[in-house]
């Protein structure tokens, strides 16, 4: 038991937990851009179709999907510093080995592997904010740690095809990243703890700040442990399809754009890692803005219900007007801002991931997140592939602008669908 002292300032070591966290996400996301960006030397060496290649960049997502509810599930087991540092391990590993395959069916075979250690890493986020953030600082610690993601494409776009260039090698790109990747194991483990009162440089009075603003009256009561998820299925399911839309759109970008970049506007390898550094950029700008300012508008009095559909509507219309905008966008450096723009927005979406600290038990967190996750990441089996068979049967990207529109409608709709007035009912932070 830490020494209690009421004159003590609570220290604020919950910043650094998600700043590791915000650090290990762009790692995460620097792994997955790395086959998008090594594509185009792929494919010709292994003579890929282009419905092969969405399997490709579909695999990962066909166990990391399959496994999201497990992986929430030993979080709220387990706890996220043992499970994060046995992912980071394993992830690592997956990436490097693809480095050392000899066709199309191995490298799927390693995604699988990838998609699998990955699968715990984003929900872990959700489970961490339950326990090291008060109700007033979700927002922020969401986006904190999400805006890792965009971040991570954009320096790692630059970085991998700066690595391919470097040593004329895809392979080696890998092999390094897998490597680097590994040996951040050891950081999680040193820095993360499942708990504020576990940590050595958490003092009493961080913990009890931390306590007195997550006080509830209503979700966390004893029966509420033994139903389910805690939550309506209902909301369980308007979280799925507003998060597998946006997730539709975001893994699309993700996989498909560097593709989108050297096919429809002539971009060669240089100018595709910098202009993904340029969207995903602008995507972490966005990001960080909607958590921030969310918390000020909680802060300031609106609800979570207002503030939080406020945003992440906007998010969307903006969203759909740029990607129906973008098929008659013929100049490169238009097309390129435009996704930005729409990056910039659609980033908003990072709020999903106060979701589960604010809807749900913090016995069910994980599990929650994981649910929300597992829809997510059934849009990014399926965004590759149909992007692919769009491609060869149209030989167009009109067509595939035109679905991530239509996807961010969907977007809107299931956030309208979610009512935040039935989260618990929360003590105001002191």
């Amino acid at each position: 038991m830490k020494s209690t002292s009421y004159q003590q300032k609570p220290t604020a070591f919950r910043w650094v937990i998600f700043t590791v966290m915000f650090f290990l996400l762009a790692v995460n996301l620097m792994d997955r851009i790395t086959l998008s960006i090594g594509m185009p030397y792929i494919k010709e060496e292994f003579n890929l179709s282009p419905t092969m290649q969405g399997l490709i960049l579909s695999s990962f997502f066909w166990s990391y999907a399959l496994l999201q509810v497990p992986g929430g599930w030993l979080l709220d087991k387990y706890g996220p510093r043992k499970v994060i540092t046995g992912a980071l391990l394993g992830w690592g590993f997956f990436q490097a080995i693809i480095g050392f395959a000899s066709s199309g069916m191995h490298m799927i075979l390693a995604r699988i592997g990838l998609g699998a250690a990955e699968s715990p890493v984003s929900p872990s986020g959700a489970k961490l904010s339950s326990t090291w953030l008060t109700s007033q600082e979700r927002g922020r610690g969401a986006v904190i740690m999400d805006s890792g993601s965009p971040l991570g494409v954009a320096v790692g776009g630059v970085l991998v095809a700066n690595l391919i260039l470097w040593f004329d090698s895809w392979r080696l790109a890998f092999i390094i990243v897998g490597i680097f990747t590994m040996s951040l194991g050891f950081l999680a483990w040193l820095i993360l703890r499942d708990k504020p009162s576990q940590h050595s440089r958490v003092n009493q009075a961080e913990c009890d700040y931390i306590e007195q603003g997550n006080s509830v009256s209503l979700n966390d009561t004893p029966e509420s442990k033994t139903q389910g998820l805690g939550i309506s299925w209902f909301m369980m399911w308007a979280i799925m399809i507003g998060r597998a839309s946006w997730g539709m759109v975001y893994w699309g970008l993700l996989t498909w754009g560097p593709n989108y970049l050297a096919q429809a506007q002539g971009l060669d390898l240089k100018a595709i890692g910098n202009s993904t550094f340029l969207i995903f950029i602008l995507g972490t700008a966005g990001c960080l803005f909607s958590g921030f300012f969310v918390d000020f508008l909680v802060k300031k009095g609106i609800s979570h219900n207002i503030a939080l559909k406020s945003l992440l509507s906007l998010s969307g219309i903006v969203g759909l007007c740029v990607f129906m905008m973008l098929p008659s966008i013929t100049d490169p450096d238009s097309a390129v801002w435009l996704l930005g723009i729409a990056a910039f927005f659609m980033m908003f979406g990072s709020l999903y991931w106060s979701f589960p600290a604010i809807l749900a038990p913090k016995d069910r967190v994980g599990l929650v997140g994981g649910f929300m996750n597992m829809a997510n990441s059934c849009a990014g089996i399926l965004v590759p592939i149909l992007v692919g068979v769009i491609l060869e049967y149209t030989g167009s990207f009109s067509g595939v602008l035109t679905y991530f529109g239509i996807c961010a409608g969907f977007y809107i709709l299931g956030t309208l669908c979610i009512n935040f007035n039935k989260a618990p009912i929360l003590s105001p932070t002191k």
